[in-house]
């Protein structure tokens, strides 16, 4: 996810010692906004999860419960369960991340949080190609659902993030892209990123797209793609560091500095991502 704060040590991220530090209250940036066509390609995808199965296949994915005794960044509010059928299924045909008004006192890695959810990384890094995630996000107020990839080590902003897909509920139905590298960050005020409303996307499914390619990144929804970052900065890998494999990433946080901006609301919880399917056609 995007939005975070350098401020002093970095923590250990969700892929092995990749250091990230916590989120500002602010927006995805709106400086590279574009409006033009993309499409998924028509051959059958490189890799997949329909989540056709009866639970999440952990050859494919692993849960991140990493910091869930220290308290995750942001000041986010959830614990992040490890296969847990109340907060991770497949059912019908979809996968369920469930985040729910609850204590787990009685699991021993509990931090002390009143919400659980899950977070979901794929094992297996990818990079150039033309993903698609077919999805309904929650819109209750606190909840901020994400698909996002990070690579697998490197401290932040330096090792590079792409938001695929960012949503608060506050903000609900307002979709951000964001992309942060060295150079190019909220700290500095120099993110690079796009937003645009989509007003069905709590209630239907739209598919999330990303065109990686060695010289650009554009993401789009529902084939139109609405942001775009070119490969033509100068800075080095301070201004493009999305020539290696990345780690994708589903979750759905609950809270923090900019997820609870105006609060969690309670009453409307348990709030759920339903994930139709991530298909990737890899062009690497």
């Amino acid at each position: 996810m995007s939005k975070r704060i350098y401020a002093g040590l970095l923590a250990l991220a969700t892929m092995g010692n990749a250091q990230q530090p916590a989120k500002a209250p602010t927006l995805g940036a709106t400086n590279v906004a574009v409006n033009a066509a993309m499409a998924a390609p028509t051959t059958a995808p490189s890799w997949a999860d329909e989540f056709d199965g009866t639970a999440v296949d952990q050859k494919k994915w692993r849960f991140d419960t990493a910091f869930n005794k220290t308290g995750w960044f942001n000041n986010e509010k959830q614990y992040y369960a490890k296969d847990r059928p109340e907060n991770t299924r497949l059912a019908d045909g979809r996968l369920v991340i469930e985040a729910r008004r609850e204590a787990l006192s009685t699991m021993p890695d509990w931090g002390g949080q009143g919400y659980s959810s899950a977070k979901l990384v794929a094992t297996k890094p990818t990079r150039y190609g033309f993903y698609e995630i077919r999805a309904k996000l929650p819109c209750a107020r606190g909840a901020w659902p994400a698909i996002w990839m990070l690579p697998q080590s490197g401290k932040w902003p330096e090792m590079g993030e792409i938001d695929i897909m960012e949503m608060v509920g506050h903000d609900a139905n307002v979709i951000h892209a964001t992309l942060h590298t060295g150079l190019f960050n909220h700290v500095k005020g120099t993110q690079r990123g796009a937003q645009r409303t989509i007003p069905t996307a709590c209630t239907e499914f739209h598919r999330y797209q990303m065109d990686w390619t060695a010289d650009s990144i554009t993401i789009g929804v529902d084939d139109r793609a609405y942001m775009r970052v070119r490969n033509d900065q100068a800075g080095g890998h301070g201004a493009w560091p999305f020539d290696k494999p990345f780690n994708l990433i589903l979750n759905l946080a609950i809270g923090g500095d900019w997820g609870g901006a105006k609060g969690i609301d309670d009453t409307a919880l348990p709030q759920r991502i339903e994930v139709d399917y991530v298909r990737l056609w890899d062009s690497a």
